[in-house]
């Protein structure tokens, strides 16, 4: 279920890290402009056994993938640092 060049955040609900990082993200997407996409693990259970392989076997969420370069629980800093690294056409004035 990773994007091969895009942004996927794997969360549930009720995870208070999950909220933080999801509300970081759309005020982001929002005032920038990026696209991330999220997948609900719980009702997923192919992304809850992709996040159990990267997360030594736990479902440890948020987990999100930068073109398909899994990082768990990232701050959202760590993941815009990603983001600029690994997905740039992700940024603002980039063409995909």
């Amino acid at each position: 279920m990773t994007a091969p060049d895009g942004v996927v955040l794997y969360w549930r609900p009720l995870c208070t890290y999950c909220m933080r990082l999801r509300l970081g993200l759309l005020f982001t997407r929002l005032r920038y402009g990026r696209h991330f996409t999220m997948v609900n693990i719980w009702k997923d259970p192919d992304a809850a056994a992709f996040v159990r392989s990267v997360a030594d076997g736990n479902e440890t969420v948020p987990t999100v993938t930068v073109a398909g370069r899994p990082m768990v629980n990232p701050s959202r800093r760590q993941l815009l640092a990603a983001v600029r690294e690994y997905a740039p056409q992700a940024l603002p004035g980039r063409t995909r």
